[in-house]
């Protein structure tokens, strides 16, 4: 049977091609996209994103290429995401609590955490933990604590820079224990072992970047941040076993700048989960004993809003600034 279109109906039909969205014709994404990291590469998180990137480009058909940008407290991601970011689709970031947090730490107008973001999916948490060199003189949590009490001020500890979660979780751990220690802000978990190690300072109080030298024995575990023990170190006490009814995770993910089409946002979020879920991506999440701490855009969006108000009274009742 042969079909036969008028002028009429071929307008029509051409008209209605024009005013489809680019998705419905397959057009994003049609080059890479690039992905902002805000720390050094290496470690549980590097891992996590390259192997989800790798299984999601092969059903995208393009490359997520990351892009490591170091450096003022992690938030130079979100600062691209503001100031050049088109919300497109094709830059997405790194996004975690400092995010959140900046607005309130500084006098200087920042960003609105919760409106100058698109979230996309929430992933994992870090696994926190602090750590002494294996030869050090404590072997408790509790005695690094009175050592602190002793000499207030002269022992130092690193985190992965001024104002991240693990620092006002230090510096609240401090506050409890009538404690002082100096804080030596690094750009990565990495560079604070690295100093650690090379008995620059004295405990780092970081992401598990000190995991291969703990199992070695050139480090010692005292307290994981984690909601209960990890497995392979059943042995090292929880913040919770300590008394201090806290846990850190400091949950991240992924999102873009504002204003990106819902229609993206829903293949990005799609993609990435069956990556995310992927047995290769979990063996790593099995690996570094990472929680899974999954949320959806609606939901993603939904715990900033909530944790907004949290990192408002925290900062304020910590009393810390970086002006």
């Amino acid at each position: 049977m042969k079909t036969t279109f008028t002028r009429r109906a071929a307008l029509g039909a051409a008209a209605g091609l024009l005013a489809a969205p680019a998705l419905g014709q397959g057009r994003f994404p049609n080059r890479q996209i690039r992905c902002l990291i805000p720390w050094p590469p290496g470690g549980s998180l590097d891992a996590l994103h390259r192997q989800m990137f790798e299984i999601a480009a092969k059903d995208l058909g393009q490359p997520i290429i990351i892009e490591n940008m170091a450096g003022a407290r992690g938030t130079r991601a979100a600062t691209f995401l503001i100031q050049q970011a088109r919300p497109d689709g094709y830059t997405i970031a790194h996004h975690h609590l400092s995010i959140l947090r900046h607005p309130f730490l500084t006098r200087q107008p920042s960003w609105d955490p919760v409106g100058d973001f698109t979230y996309i999916m929430q992933l994992t948490g870090f696994v926190f933990g602090t750590a002494v060199r294996g030869d050090s003189p404590w072997k408790t949590h509790a005695e690094l604590m009175e050592a602190a009490r002793r000499a207030p001020g002269r022992m130092t500890y690193s985190t992965s820079g001024i104002a991240t979660t693990n620092h006002l979780a230090m510096e609240d751990i401090l506050t409890r224990e009538r404690a002082e220690m100096t804080h030596v802000p690094m750009r990565g978990s990495q560079e604070g072992v690295t100093a650690l190690l090379g008995r620059q300072i004295d405990i780092v109080a970081d992401s598990q970047s000190w995991r291969p030298q703990v199992e070695t024995g050139e480090l010692r575990l005292l307290a994981a941040w984690t909601p209960t023990r990890l497995p392979s170190f059943p042995d090292v006490p929880t913040l919770k076993d300590l008394g201090y009814g806290m846990s850190v995770t400091s949950p991240y993910g992924l999102a873009g700048p504002k204003g990106m089409e819902p229609e993206v946002v829903d293949i990005l979020h799609r993609t990435l989960k069956k990556a995310f879920e992927d047995e290769a991506s979990q063996a790593i999440m099995k690996r570094w004993e990472l929680p899974n701490e999954y949320l959806g855009p609606r939901e993603y969006l939904a715990f900033a809003r909530e944790r907004v108000v949290y990192e408002r009274e925290t900062v304020a009742r910590l009393g810390i600034s970086i002006d």
